[in-house]
């Protein structure tokens, strides 16, 4: 069964048209992913190409100043493979330097034109007080920005993103994970781009439990958060390519 079907009675909220007074308006696309490390073990992603209803998947590259996850190569070339648009994500230490940690994932992964932008996986303080946290992951995005001229994903959940992050980071796009079948909401009226909104997912060509996540816009508007290098950026007169 493909994983559209798969999710959908959790994501029946999500696909009935919004009333605005007597008017129905239309639903808004919606675009299904996974994110994966080592602990789902050996994916075939030509499985999951073909069998699944999938538009992206994040990998897990790095972690802290010096760990690479055992997966990562194989993962990130066999999705270059099938086609299916591919990010990595490093997880953050916070107990580490945010420079040290930026270099190690920039030359852990090798970017191409169309993949999604780093994601930096913000989900502890490691008992660090905050302002080095924060002081720290604000080195790391911007020493990758910096670099690859592109802006970086910011992952948390919505406990920290309402404990620590709200108001730190709104200029980076952001991805939240809340296990329900309601969309998260912030507080702060701020936007979210990707909802990792189940753990437990079951997808064909992966044999243990997935996250799934949504990207709630068309294929165009999940191309504005990609990277391209500056000679293959679409040109403003082009109206197949232009954001």
């Amino acid at each position: 069964m493909r994983l559209l079907y798969s999710v959908l009675f959790l994501m029946a909220p999500l696909w009935g048209n919004k009333m605005i007074g007597k008017i129905e308006t239309p639903p808004v696309e919606n675009l299904w992913g996974v994110d994966v490390s080592h602990h789902q073990q050996r994916i075939d992603w030509e499985t999951v190409a073909q069998k699944n209803d999938l538009h992206f998947a994040f990998v897990k590259a790095t972690e802290g100043s010096d760990h690479k996850d055992s997966l990562f190569c194989t993962n990130w070339d066999m999705l270059q493979q099938t086609g299916i648009r591919r990010g990595a994500y490093h997880y953050f230490r916070s107990y580490g330097c945010g420079h040290d940690q930026a270099l190690h994932f920039l030359q852990t992964v090798e970017l191409s034109p169309g993949d999604l932008a780093p994601v930096l996986d913000l989900e502890t303080t490691d008992r660090m007080p905050v302002e080095i946290m924060l002081e720290e992951a604000r080195i790391w995005l911007e020493t990758v920005e910096r670099s690859l001229n592109v802006r970086p994903i910011i992952y948390t959940n919505l406990h920290f993103y309402e404990t620590y992050l709200a108001g730190v980071f709104d200029n980076y796009p952001l991805w939240i994970a809340r296990y329900s079948e309601n969309e998260p909401t912030l507080r702060n009226g701020n936007f979210w781009h990707f909802w990792q909104y189940s753990e437990k997912g079951c997808v064909q060509g992966i044999s243990k439990q997935v996250d799934l996540n949504l990207f709630r816009g068309t294929p165009q508007m999940l191309d504005r958060l990609c990277w391209f290098p500056a000679e293959t950026l679409p040109t403003p007169h082009d109206p197949e390519t232009a954001p």
